[in-house]
């Protein structure tokens, strides 16, 4: 399993928050979250009106970030056909600070920091409401995704998306329990 530095940490109910060094410039980081073509490479696409308040449509297409790849049977309908997700922008700091709703009851912040030729980014996942048995399938998905943004930035091939995702998925729903004592949601 590739924990990338460290894997990610559980900060408070409901949250949970990934650090990654990746290669900058700051602003090439920028663009991979923010451009749709560039962000539907690792993650999902579709537009973003680029101010406070402004709309985003994220377009998930998981056969375009894992082509030829077979997906767990629970993710079979959403690799194939994909789906979209609609977002509000809470912040938008360029090229520092980006964050939107995600779900229906939850926010992303994505905080860049330069540091040399690399930059630092922490993404804090947080439920606004009370689906904390989500919380470990945000940590899974998001370092899953976060490899993929690695491999791209480092032009090196990527992990395969589907297996990552389902030991990281059983790594952090063990975790989860471990740091909330209670029992953990199956696979």
């Amino acid at each position: 399993m590739n924990l990338n530095e460290q894997p990610a940490r559980f900060t408070a109910p409901g949250e949970v928050r990934l650090v990654r060094t990746l290669p900058g410039p700051l602003e090439r980081v920028w663009d991979f979250l923010t451009d749709p073509a560039k962000r539907a490479r690792w993650f999902a696409g579709g537009p973003m009106e680029p101010r406070v308040g402004g709309k985003v449509e994220l377009a998930f297409h998981h056969k375009k970030i894992a082509p030829g790849e077979t997906p767990p049977e629970q993710y079979k309908a959403v690799h194939e056909s994909g789906f979209t997700m609609p977002a509000t922008i809470l912040r938008w700091e360029p090229p520092r600070v980006l964050s939107y709703t995600f779900d229906e009851d939850s926010d992303v912040t994505f905080e860049l920091t330069p540091q040399g030729e690399r930059v630092l980014l922490v993404l804090t996942h947080r439920s606004r409401g009370v689906d904390l048995p989500a919380v470990p399938g945000y940590a899974s998905g998001w370092h899953s995704h976060l490899d993929l943004l690695l491999a791209l930035l480092e032009g090196t091939p990527p992990p395969a998306f589907w297996a990552n995702h389902l030991r990281l998925k059983e790594f952090y729903n063990a975790q989860f329990a471990a740091a909330t004592d209670t029992p953990p949601p199956s696979v």
